[in-house]
């Protein structure tokens, strides 16, 4: 699923299944909510330009905490992370939605808390438990000469190394056609002309991974828990301002890079767009597309304890309000033809060999685990 789930907002802990099949069927692995943002995609993460990471920016390059990085553990971040994609990989595996469940259900999680960096210890002692990495490790780190010498860095060291390796995707057509060995077709080619001017795309789609790393509000339509604060009494989704607490970055979220942008449906912080053509829509006319969206784009497994709740916020006037007049693109108008020949030249940002993994997906993995 080229490294993302495929669907809208995904299930996390309890779940069963991959994809839109993935649900949770029954009472004992009863869910309390989905993930609140769509899953991002790995390409490229590991480029040297990265600095943020995750749709609110929430983990940073930044030694705010002495430890090189600003994230949700602050100074209880491991030291020795070599990358930000080291540091983030510590996360999911402790959020109660995504991987670590609630503190009633089991003992990593009670660890957890307590405080963050409790909990994984507890998960490298179930590591060190498996043999069979002993020897991996070894041969990947001069520090540790036995499986007792692994820690949670050289985890998250590894988890960055690999995700920086076998998602690198940079040979694509537009690739082949910057360095002159291909040519590209005319409808391409007028979706390149107007993704670079009258479309205006590239004001925050640039550079080799077409992001500017920055956040905008675009009233991509709201829908599911969203990721709330502490204080918060609703199920709404402030974006950066979460991370940030400035207002005026209320309901922004970090542009995605576009490499493989074909292959990473749905699209918007939320999963709000089914297809290619209808995201670029709303980007020419985020208002209009707010107020005309229609629930059949989502692609949400059906969950029967928690599909009433999926579309409350559009209940609530006053966030509504508020949602729509924090739009910080302008409109744009294009013809459907002139549409779709954006879609065309994004299709050209599709990569060849790389989309399928350097080392790809094992036989089997060290601790016996069923590999989907």
């Amino acid at each position: 699923m080229a490294g993302t789930d495929s669907v809208s907002l995904g299930i996390g802990q309890g779940g069963f299944g991959v994809g839109i099949a993935r649900t949770a069927p029954d009472e004992i692995h009863r869910i309390k909510k989905r993930m609140p943002r769509n899953t991002p995609a790995l390409f490229n993460l590991g480029a040297k330009e990265v600095t943020v990471l995750m749709h609110d920016g929430r983990i940073s390059e930044n030694n705010i905490f002495g430890n090189n990085f600003n994230t949700p553990a602050e100074e209880f971040l491991p030291n020795g992370l070599t990358s930000i994609l080291a540091a983030q990989s510590l996360f999911p595996m402790v959020g109660e939605v995504e991987m670590g469940g609630s503190p009633e259900q089991n003992e990593v999680a009670a660890a957890i808390n307590s405080r963050i960096d409790q909990g994984w210890p507890l998960l490298v002692s179930r590591l060190r438990s498996v043999p069979k990495y002993e020897p991996l490790f070894v041969a990947a780190f001069e520090d540790v000469n036995s499986i007792n010498d692994i820690t949670i860095t050289h985890v998250a060291n590894a988890l960055g190394d690999f995700v920086s390796s076998e998602w690198r995707s940079h040979d694509s057509s537009f690739d082949q056609w910057l360095n002159g060995d291909i040519e590209l077709n005319q409808q391409q080619l007028s979706g390149m002309e107007l993704f670079f001017g009258r479309g205006n795309c590239a004001s925050c789609h640039s550079g080799p991974l077409f992001t500017d790393h920055d956040f905008h509000a675009l009233a991509i339509p709201p829908f599911g828990p969203g990721r709330i604060r502490r204080f918060d009494l609703q199920n709404r989704d402030v974006g950066r301002m979460g991370e940030s607490d400035q207002l005026e970055d209320a309901y922004r979220f970090r542009t995605p890079s576009l490499r493989n942008v074909e292959l990473t449906a749905p699209y918007g912080h939320n999963g709000a767009y089914a297809n290619l053509k209808s995201i670029i829509k709303h980007h020419l006319n985020p208002l209009e597309e707010l107020v005309s969206w229609d629930h059949s784009q989502v692609q949400l497994a059906s969950v029967e304890w928690i599909n009433n709740m999926d579309f409350q916020i559009w209940h609530d006037r006053i966030e509504m309000d508020r949602y729509r007049s924090a739009i910080d693109i302008e409109s744009v108008q294009l013809t459907d033809e002139e549409i779709t020949n954006i879609v065309a030249f994004l299709k050209t940002l599709t990569g060849k060999n790389s989309v399928k993994g350097r080392l790809g997906r094992p036989d089997s993995v060290p601790s016996g685990l069923t590999v989907d």
